[in-house]
This record gives structure tokens, sequence and C-alpha cells, in this order.
């Protein structure tokens, strides 16, 4: 039968067991490392009553360093670490010296070496430790640290990866310090086991989620080093995406003053604005590369050249039968500048107009000239014709038709993945940023009321970085007034969405990413009073 006294202790025993359930719960579902070691301290100290403690922390890097990560002593109102942003000014405990001998006068270190509890009663009467350090940091302060509690923090395998110290049990009534008792001390112990298994499995998750932002990293890298012409493309992208995501999160006023952003939400937009082109390490370099019209694997307009030089022979010895110099002359002339005209043809830098493209016609019909088995054809084969008349760019629409396949692609990789529940929505965020708001996008003709915020953020950020980006073969990058009027004029046709393309303006996101990412000479003064389809501030 139980004793009074023990019955009397029962109800405090249950608060503090239900206080250690309910810290448990929290440190299972913390994310950020800073606040998840911050929660522990301070659980610790609570519920042992304790009025200061340390948390050290064995890093990967080093195992033979205690690390101080976080410091709390109550009556001193001493907080440092975490997230207070005050950075603490220890140097970390040795487990060995140069030697390779034990560190076992101090404290932590001995916790750590010997994977045992240590409970001392009172600081300035052990024997065996050194607390020289503990008792100048008394006499600097007025303190007096008497009560120590150090407890190894051991994970699921057995590996100690920190040390949880407690300072000065309080007495309930008085306040004054006492002693860490047994129940103290387990309690304690159980706290810091689960602790050590919520820190490991935190620490492992950011090893995991940084190996797979590497592998993503990697094939953009691949991707970006197929050509030289996009080569940041992979990477200008998701800061653009991001920025503008957050410009939509802190929003007050309009349609969007509503949609909000977890961490969760924002991890998740990360992810698919770094793998919205994934499905570019299918597309064929010679595509992507495209400079000039006529460029496959070399610029063909080298093989027009020569047989312009096979037609100036040709010229050159009828002029040596009929001995007309005048004649002669004037044809050369003539092809001089037919030739520098399909050279500009070639460019591709500028819309076509409907008369040039007439002239290319003329000109490969005007030209006659027999290759090396003697079959006399027109100058310019059917094929370098079509790509000579390119009205837009540099690609046919064929070609065309195989860079927007990458979407595709894209859709195909990642939907093939299986993701977990909170990266979901990758596929659709990464997969949508080639549709339009009016449905006639790609590659699903998806509409405006079908597209998420994230996946309708993603199709402004790669429209803008295109038009500023300064590396594309066939033009150079636009100023910020000449982007931000295109981009208008594509909100006014039903290509981007209006609300974001307002807040995008309004916040002047498009100045935050030009001061990062494009040329000075190309941000000018922007007069948002001049911008197409802006409702204004």
């Amino acid at each position: 039968m139980n004793s009074p006294d023990r019955l009397a202790g029962v109800p405090e025993l249950i608060r503090r067991l239900s206080e250690l359930n309910e810290v448990g719960i929290a440190l299972s579902q913390e994310r950020d490392i800073d606040r998840l070691l911050e929660t522990i301290l301070v659980a610790a100290k609570q519920i042992t009553r304790a009025d200061g403690g340390t948390l050290y922390r064995r890093h990967a890097s080093d195992r033979n360093l205690l690390h101080f990560e976080i410091i709390r002593t109550d009556s001193l109102k001493i907080a440092m670490g975490g997230t207070t942003g005050v950075k603490i000014p220890f140097e970390p405990i040795a487990l060995h010296d140069a030697q390779g001998r034990e560190n076992t006068t101090m404290v932590a270190a001995y916790a750590v070496l010997r994977d045992r509890t240590v409970n001392i009663a009172d600081a300035y009467r052990e024997e065996g430790f050194d607390f020289a350090g503990t008792k100048a940091f008394d006499a600097r302060t007025g303190y007096r640290s008497q009560s120590f509690l150090t407890v190894p923090m051991k994970n699921h395998e057995g590996e100690i990866i920190g040390v949880l110290q407690l300072i000065n049990a309080k007495d309930p009534v008085t306040g004054a310090p006492v002693p860490f008792s047994e129940t103290d001390e387990r309690l304690a112990g159980s706290l810091a086991s689960q602790a050590a298994v919520a820190l490991t499995n935190r620490l492992l998750m950011l090893q995991l989620e940084n190996l797979f932002e590497s592998f993503i990293n990697l094939i953009n890298e691949a991707i970006d080093d197929k050509s030289a012409y996009t080569g940041g493309h992979c990477h200008r992208v998701p800061v653009l995406t991001m920025l503008l995501a957050e410009a939509a999160h802190e929003t007050a006023a309009g349609p969007l003053a509503a949609w909000q952003m977890t961490d969760k939400d924002r991890y998740e937009l990360k992810i698919a604005s770094l793998l919205h082109d994934c499905g570019k390490v299918t597309t064929p370099v010679h595509v992507v590369d495209k400079a000039t019209k006529l460029q496959t694997i070399h610029d063909r307009i080298e093989l027009v050249d020569t047989r312009f030089e096979v037609i100036k022979r040709e010229a050159e010895i009828a002029w040596l039968k009929s001995g007309d110099q005048a004649a002669y002359q004037a044809r050369l002339e003539e092809i001089e500048r037919d030739r520098e005209f399909l050279r500009r043809c070639n460019v591709g830098s500028e819309t076509m107009k409907s008369a040039d493209r007439e002239q290319v016609y003329d000109i490969s019909c005007k030209y006659r000239w027999k290759d090396t088995t003697g079959r006399e054809a027109d100058l310019l084969t059917p094929n370098e014709l079509e790509n000579l008349t390119i009205p837009n760019g540099t690609l046919t629409a064929a070609e065309r038709q195989v860079i927007n396949h990458h979407i595709e692609v894209t859709i195909k990789m990642l939907e093939a993945l299986p993701w977990p529940r909170e990266l979901k929505n990758v596929p659709e965020y990464a997969g949508g940023h080639h549709e339009r708001m009016d449905g006639k996008g790609y590659p699903r003709g998806l509409t405006r009321d079908q597209m998420s915020v994230p996946a309708r953020i993603m199709g402004i950020a790669d429209i803008f970085e295109a038009l500023t980006a300064r590396d594309r073969p066939y033009k150079k990058g636009k100023t910020l007034t000449e982007s931000l009027h295109i981009l208008g004029q594509m909100r006014k046709n039903g290509h981007v969405d209006p609300d974001l393309f307002d807040i995008f303006v309004r916040e002047r996101v498009y100045l935050r990413y030009a001061q990062q990412f494009m040329d000075p000479a190309q941000i000018d003064p922007v007069d948002v009073s001049q911008i197409p389809g802006y409702s204004g501030d």
C-alpha cells in the first residue's frame, strides 16, 4: 500500500510527465533546427525547474568538439544562441587534447566520454571536475552555480550527438537552488533521449533535402551546360519565382490578399521552380543553341557563301569569254548585294517583313548552280529556304515544337516520381509555366481557373527572365521598360495572370530581380503609368 507521502507526489509527477509528453509531440513537429534546440533546452529547464542550462552539440565535421548551441539563465536574463540572434562567445569543448588524452575534467565532456549522466549537488564542493570557468563566471556576475545535471543526448543508433546541461534546480516554494532529484534525472534523461531522436531525424531530413536539391542542381547544371546561351536560366527563374511569390504572400490588397504560403508551400514551389525545365535534358543541343536561322551543327550560311563563290567564278568565265567588263562588274555587285541580304536574313533578330521573305524566294530562283555531280539546282535548298524565311527568331515551326516538347517531357518525368505529400503539387506547378490564362497555351491548354497561383507565378517568372536575359543567341537582353511593356501586352491579351502582373509591377519585383541579374545598362527608369495593362498603385 502506498504511503501518504508517496501519494502526495503523484499529481505533481503526472503533471511533469504530461509536460514531457507534450514536449515530445512538439519536438516531432518542429522543422527548424534552431527552434528545435531551443525547445529542447527550455522544456528541460521547465520540467526540472532549472534556472539555467546549456545545450551542447557534436557536429559531423568534427566529432571531437562539443559546440555551445543554446544558453539560458533566467535570473540573469541571459539568452544566447538559437533564435535570439545573440552569438555565443565561448569556444567549443574538446573531448580529447592534441595528444589524444580524454578530457574527463569537464563535466560535459565526461558525460560524453563515459556515456553517463552526472548529477552534482554543489559544484563548489565537488571534486574531480574543473569548474574554474564556472567560478570565474560567478565572480563576474554575482551568481552561484550550484547544482548541475548533465545528460548525454543519445539517438536511436546509440550515438551521443549532444549534451543537455541544467543548472540550479529551484525549490518550488522558496526558489532557492537545490540539488536535482532522481525524478529530475529520469525526466531529463527521457527528454534528452526524445530530443536526440528528434534532432537526428531532422538532421537526416535536412541531409536528404540537401541531397535532393543537389541532385536537382546537378540536372540543371547539365541542362545549362548544354547551351552557352541559356546557362543561367535554370538558376534565375527560381529566384524570380520566389521573389514574386513572397510579394504575393505579403500583399494586403487586391484579389490575392488572402493567398498565403507556409514554409512547406515555399519549399514545394522552390523545388518546382528548380525542376521547371528538367525535360530539356532531351532537347537536341543544335535546336537549343540555334543562334541563326541556318544553324544546325554548324551555320549553313557558309554553304550558301560557297555557292555564291561558284556563281562568281561562272560570271568570271562569262566575262573572259565576252570581254564585257561593265557587265561583269555589275554582276559581281548584284551577287554581293544578294549574298549580304541573305546573311542579314540569317541573323533572325527581328520580325521579318513579308517583302523580305519574297526577296529570299526571288534570290533563290535567280541563281542556278551545278553541284559536284553536275546537277543544276536553285541557290537554296527547300530546307534552307524554309529557315531563311522564318518570320520571327531562328526556329522553324518543327523546331519550335521540339523546344515546346520539353514541357511535356518535364511533366512526364515529374509525374513518374513518387512525391511525398508535401511535394505532391510539384508536377502541376512546374508543368504549367507555358500555359496561358485564356487557354491558348501548351501543352494542356489550361485556363486561369484551372491553374494554381504558384503555376501562374512561374509563368510570369519564365517570361520575364527570357525577355531580360543577355545570353540568348538571337537577341540582346531587353531593358526593364521594354520588358515590362511586352509583359503588359501579354497581360492584356490573356497570356499572363492580371493580378500577379499588378503585384509584379506595384511591388517593384522586377527591380529587385534586375539589381541581381541584369546589366546596369538594361536598368532604365520605369514609368509605370506607361505600362500596358497595369491597373495602377
